[in-house]
């Protein structure tokens, strides 16, 4: 029994000291044109979905999502924030795609994954909000983006499959621009019954906004 522990601690010492000459040596290419090993490719997608399936299970999705005013405003922020790397309708490729490994997905199409509805969108929601590491996908909320901005977003990439080029020009154009802040008020649509308007409540606005087809520059 203690030849057996000594043993297995001898090889994890030489495989620590094996690992560390490793990493010193340099000999790992960090090199965003240098992809990984498929085998280590698959892991780290594995270690990655598993990830967000476990933190983004217990979010529940707005019943609203399919409300048009929700798209309309998340399609300000999809120009502002993610057109460069997630491309717009009819866009095939973009400079800042064809450089960052993993290669961001496509959100113009459909994914194949067939994903449960609900959950597609609370994964979304975790990723948008709490970003990737190592993937060029930034946590928005650490930039301000409040939860509201976010779900809005959410509910534009529902629509974005479906759109083209002009439909989307013509929606960015119809919204508020990039604006990090969310709902100024929620949707008041009052009492159906008493077919009564419910006047907007105040809320302080966080963030920061831009006009529709603002671009940041460099």
């Amino acid at each position: 029994m203690n030849k057996t522990l000594i043993t297995l601690a001898v090889l994890a010492a030489v495989g620590a000291a094996s690992g560390a000459v490793l990493l010193y040596s340099g000999a790992i290419n960090v090199a965003a044109d240098e992809p990984h090993h498929p085998l280590t490719y698959r892991l780290l997608e594995f270690a990655r979905e598993r990830s967000i399936a476990v933190r983004a299970s217990e979010i529940k999705p707005p019943v609203d999502l399919t409300n048009p005013e929700r798209g309309r405003r998340g399609s300000g922020n999809y120009d502002a924030m993610c057109v460069g790397c997630h491309l717009s309708p009819e866009a095939e490729d973009s400079e800042i795609r064809k450089g960052l490994y993993p290669t961001p997905p496509k959100l113009t199409v459909k994914p194949e994954a067939a994903l449960d509805p609900q959950f597609a969108q609370a994964r979304q929601f975790w990723i948008i909000k709490h970003g990737i590491k190592a993937s060029g996908m930034p946590a928005w909320s650490k930039g301000g983006m409040e939860d509201e901005a976010i779900w809005d977003l959410v509910a534009f990439l529902q629509r974005l499959p479906g759109l083209t080029a002009t439909d989307y020009t013509a929606l960015v154009a119809s919204s508020e621009g990039h604006s990090h802040g969310g709902l100024d008020a929620h949707d008041a649509h009052g009492d159906p019954a008493k077919d009564e308007p419910v006047p907007p409540v105040a809320v302080e606005k966080k963030g920061h906004t831009h006009p529709p087809g603002f671009k940041h520059t460099h």
